[in-house]
């Protein structure tokens, strides 16, 4: 029973997170950040958040800098979004899962070229 209310916290915090990160957040430092996934633990007391950031690596440590300086905010916007009697601490951790598909992607068309 547990698991399916921590999937749909998850569900509805990556849709607040995405909407806190693109609409509320100020901080320049901050680039293109999209939120991929949210695991959230059963007991409802952690998030893992996974974001996907665009552009070079000084880009992204810059964003995910950002993004860790801007926890407590964000934890606070998804209390008064998300009806919740503790509000899950938030770790994020970059996706690597679009690089990678980017980056097998271009070796098949690598691949057709040389046939």
């Amino acid at each position: 029973m547990s698991n399916l209310r921590a999937e749909r916290v998850g569900d509805q915090m990556k849709k607040e997170l995405g909407e806190i990160i693109s609409q509320k957040l100020k901080n320049p430092n901050l680039g293109f950040v999209t939120v991929t996934d949210v695991r959230v633990t059963g007991d409802l007391s952690q998030a893992n958040v996974y974001v996907s950031v665009m552009g070079h690596e000084k880009d992204k440590e810059n964003s995910m800098a950002a993004l860790e300086k801007s926890k407590g905010f964000i934890r606070t916007e998804i209390g008064k979004r998300i009806r919740l009697r503790i509000v899950p601490e938030i770790f994020f951790e970059i996706d690597a899962s679009v690089e990678y598909g980017n980056h097998i992607d271009e070796l098949l068309r690598n691949l057709n070229k040389n046939d």
